[in-house]
């Protein structure tokens, strides 16, 4: 949990912030937009869920898991408003992964050279186990025609950095050399829209209005 109150904070006890999950950037989004919050990471079996899911619109996928996660970190955490996220990648119809290794990292990203993709993500609130909010967007994201050459030396320059994410890249980093162009929430992007879940915090009023 971040040091210090944060001026955008109601001081109410039942008014306590949990993320479930275990990624590095949206705490960071969180704790720089002044949201104070604690990270209790979820264990869900996503692959399980996207198989028995693999006929559902990716939409729903990452609906269903943004749930799962919240529901069940929720059940450690009595009354208070826990954030569960989920994000795949979809690519003329094939939905992408995180790579397990830079051999998959160099695969993937020779896959999506070039092409247009999306990012679909949902960012979803619960309490007590009851859902309260979701927001689900699709963002678009072109990567340019680069070569091997440059595909090699990001690769060794962002290292294991590039397996955390499902498109091997971080928009926020070295990553933004990939692409062409983006259209889309800068913030959902990068694995969390943020803006629409300030307003829905601000709203119950867990953050002031």
């Amino acid at each position: 949990m971040p040091n210090g109150e944060s001026p955008t904070a109601m001081p109410d006890s039942e008014k306590r912030i949990v993320l479930a999950s275990a990624s590095e950037v949206r705490a960071r989004l969180l704790r720089a937009a002044g949201v104070p919050f604690e990270a209790a990471p979820a264990h869900v079996d996503e692959a399980e869920v996207k198989l028995s899911m693999q006929a559902e619109p990716v939409e729903a996928v990452v609906e269903a898991l943004a749930l799962l996660k919240a529901q069940q970190v929720s059940r450690r955490f009595p009354n208070a408003f826990v954030i569960g996220a989920d994000q795949m990648l979809e690519c003329e119809g094939r939905r992408f992964d995180k790579p397990e290794n830079l051999d998959q990292a160099r695969a993937q990203l020779g896959q999506l050279r070039g092409r247009a993709h999306d990012l679909v993500g949902c960012v979803m609130v619960v309490k007590d186990g009851a859902r309260l909010w979701h927001h689900v967007g699709r963002a678009t994201l072109e990567m340019r025609d680069f070569s091997e050459d440059f595909l090699s030396s990001y690769l060794a320059a962002v290292g294991e950095e590039a397996l955390k994410s499902v498109g091997a890249y971080q928009m926020e980093g070295l990553g933004a050399q990939l692409f062409a162009r983006v259209k889309g929430d800068y913030f959902a992007i990068l694995g969390l829209a943020l803006l629409p879940l300030l307003d829905f915090l601000r709203t119950h009023e867990v953050l002031k209005r």
